[in-house]
């Protein structure tokens, strides 16, 4: 039985009564949810709970969505390319798409509101060259360019929620019917909004929490003709869209938006694109409405003498918590999912609420419980990854998600999850919401500044490449590490404030990419600003490949600082310098092979003034170079790893100037770390892995002790008394 109580959430359902009261017991559990295909019913609400309930205000009212078809959202989809042989080409648009999840909106005027790309000039076809058979749903071009290719940007509507159909499928729900997404911004789905929330408020008399998941719009998620996923953007605009929405859009800001603006060359403006004007633009006037319209019904919530939740996730699209209008919601809370400790710190952080709660892994959902599975590796690995970034800023309440039945059948995974909640309410005892020792201030800076603060591309199926998996691996190892952090745009150094008060800038990501900048870079102003920070003192820590794009002679506009470039293939006549690694700080703790994951190939040393502290196969890795009064230290790739997070922290605190200043609360073993919370007095020594490990732990003060840690173990002491 739990020794503590609170802080924590459980999915319940029906026909399990009796277990729901011993797993509460168990876990401590003060709140009670419902799940994506659960309902709680009566006698489950009587417990002494707090009760959450789902609402979705979107989706789940097919009786009011068959009504009225023509006010589903939409999307704009790109056509595949097709190559033309002749003069005329015929494109079959639907293609490659999944017709149970969207159908074309011919409802709307095709030749005003679809556009055909000719793709090799990168122009639009005038539209009397090209016309659409509905019965085939085929576009036909007409004097086409003969082996110029061609593609369709049109509109759909989406006819199935794309995140109850990926559910449908993974539980296999047979017949229950597919859940039609409406659009709140047209007319009779607006009233519908808020009406049913008024009545639904007062037909539901015991739910404490509305759990809106979320409001109106999901992320970009296109399934293909398979039913597999085909696009999934977790920060897509893409059903957003509406011949309504456009029109607004023109007359507020003055100008058309193309459906170009929208498919952008098939990339649907993905995260890891430099946003454009038009996007930026777009983003701003979905985030504004969405603001608008979800106060009202967050409003007639807290009249009702009821909290509003948000749950980051699914339709969370234009309710960017770090966004300049998220705090005029007026949200009591905000809980999601967590992956990791970046997620975690993402949710933590998230201001203007009263409280945060994580939804931790695994979803007890079949996919993870089934006979032979063990729930408690993915428990245990979910858990000590997150406690890093708990130990930093902690929500206020974790809880799970899915079938407690499910979960209920492996009671090694009840067991090692009693174990879990009672540490979690132990860290928010000791912790409370003081503030952490930090020795420096970090800047994460790319495009999207503190909008995509914590945050890379969310979602555990979207392919990895080598720097997207760096950047998500230099989240990770700061989530837990002993700095501030902050996140920073290039529009934030252009207004000349963000880098004030900061002692390192890290720049991460692959080139023109939005996180490594792209063209941000050809400002000259940014590269002044920077090269001055780090001149005067500042650090700068460059991994992969940071401040690229091809411009006067250098891939990385900030090779001067980083004293190394990568060659494209122009100076090979050039001789380079040679590729020696000496000892250095970087390294002296290394104990294991490096790890740059697939690294960076052809960079080099622009003088034999860069310190090269490691280089192998004929390329640097890893290297310093002394700049002014500061530091340039490059990294090639840095996926998550223990100690890849103490090579990050080590290239901070040497990038700064302030090596000595590290072994201030901290363990000399990269699997173990060391918070001090002056304001409570307290301190922790904490084991990040499973495994036991032997450590010196120093104190504020420097002074070193060997300690032994089992695995996973948190040991608490008062500052000033040492550790025995």
């Amino acid at each position: 039985m739990s020794k503590t109580k609170g802080r924590v959430t459980l999915p319940s359902e029906g026909n399990f009564l009796e277990e729901t009261k011993e797993m509460m017991e168990r876990w401590g559990a003060d709140a009670l949810r419902d799940s994506d295909g659960t309902k709680l019913p009566q006698e489950i609400k009587a417990l002494d709970a707090k009760i959450y309930t789902t609402y979705f205000v979107a989706r789940g009212h097919n009786d009011f969505a068959r009504e009225h078809m023509d006010e589903c959202q939409q999307l704009y989809l790109m056509s595949r390319r097709v190559t033309a042989t002749g003069d005329e080409v015929r494109i079959p648009f639907m293609e490659g798409y999944f017709d149970q999840q969207v159908v074309p909106d011919y409802d709307h005027d095709c030749k005003r509101w679809w556009e055909v790309m000719d793709r090799t000039l990168g122009e639009a076809v005038a539209v009397e060259d090209w016309e659409v058979d509905r019965e085939q749903d085929m576009v036909i071009v007409h004097d086409a360019h003969p082996f110029h290719e061609y593609t369709v940007s049109f509109l759909v509507f989406a006819i199935w929620d794309p995140t109850q159909m990926y559910n449908h499928i993974t539980n296999d729900w047979g017949d229950k019917p597919h859940e039609i997404p409406f659009d709140v911004r047209q007319p009779a789905s607006g009233r519908f909004a808020k009406g049913y929330l008024a009545q639904w408020l007062k037909e539901e008399p015991d739910t404490d929490v509305v759990r809106f998941t979320t409001f109106f719009y999901h992320f970009t998620l296109v399934f293909d003709n398979k039913a597999k996923e085909k696009f999934v953007d977790w920060f897509g605009y893409g059903a957003t869209v509406s011949v309504r929405a456009l029109e607004a859009f023109e007359q507020e800001y003055g100008y058309r938006l193309r459906p170009e603006d929208i498919v952008d060359g098939g990339y649907y403006n993905s995260t890891f694109r430099v946003p454009t004007r038009q996007y930026l633009d777009y983003m701003d006037f979905i985030q504004r409405f969405v603001a608008e319209r979800a106060k009202e019904l967050v409003d007639l919530v807290h009249e009702a003498g009821r909290e509003a939740m948000m749950f980051l996730g699914d339709n969370w699209i234009g309710t960017e918590p770090y966004g300049k209008y998220f705090p005029q919601i007026g949200l009591d809370a905000v809980v999601g999912s967590v992956g990791g400790g970046a997620t975690l710190r993402l949710i933590s952080e998230i201001p203007g609420v009263r409280y945060t709660e994580g939804r931790f892994l695994p979803y007890f959902f079949p996919d993870t419980f089934y006979e032979g599975n063990d729930p408690c590796v993915e428990a245990r690995e979910n858990w000590l990854c997150a406690r890093r970034a708990l130990m930093r800023k902690p929500v206020d309440r974790i809880g799970y998600g899915g079938y407690l039945s499910l979960a209920y059948k492996f009671p090694a995974f009840v067991d090692y999850i009693e174990e879990v909640t009672d540490s979690f309410r132990e860290i928010c005892a000791n912790i409370g919401r003081s503030k952490p020792y930090s020795g420096l201030k970090v800047a994460v800076l790319n495009c999207w500044g503190r909008l995509r603060a914590w945050q890379t591309f969310m979602v555990a199926h979207a392919l990895w490449y080598k720097q997207t998996y760096s950047y998500f691996g230099v989240l990770e190892a700061l989530s837990g590490a002993s700095v501030d952090v902050v996140f920073i745009s290039f529009e934030d150094i252009r207004r000349g404030e963000a880098l004030e008060d900061v002692d390192v800038i890290i720049n991460a990501g692959a080139a023109g990419t939005a996180f490594s900048g792209g063209a941000e870079w050809l400002d000259p102003d940014i590269v002044t600003a920077v090269r001055r920070f780090v001149y005067n003192g500042g650090g700068f820590v460059g991994i992969g490949e940071p401040s690229a794009v091809h411009f006067g002679g250098r891939f990385f506009q900030l090779a001067d600082v980083l004293g190394v470039d990568k060659e494209l293939g122009f100076s090979l006549s050039t001789d380079k310098c040679p590729m020696k690694a000496e000892p250095h700080f970087l390294t002296e703790d290394r104990k294991e092979a490096f790890d740059f994951g697939e690294g960076m190939r052809d960079v080099y040393a622009l003088s034999e003034e860069t310190e090269i502290a490691e280089a192998s196969g004929g390329e640097i890795h890893l290297s310093s170079h002394r700049y002014g009064q500061g530091r340039g230290v490059y990294i090639a790739g840095l996926p998550y790893s223990f100690a890849n997070t103490r090579l990050l922290l080590r290239s901070l605190y040497h990038s700064a100037g302030k090596e000595e200043e590290m072994l201030r609360w901290y363990a000399s073993d990269p699997c173990c770390e060391v918070h001090a919370y002056p304001e409570t007095g307290r301190y922790a020594v904490v084991n990040d892995s499973p495994e036991p490990r032997d450590t010196l732990v120093y104190d504020g003060e420097g002074k070193a002790c060997q300690v032994s840690l089992e695995g996973g173990q948190i040991i608490w002491q008062e500052i000033g008394q040492g550790l025995s």
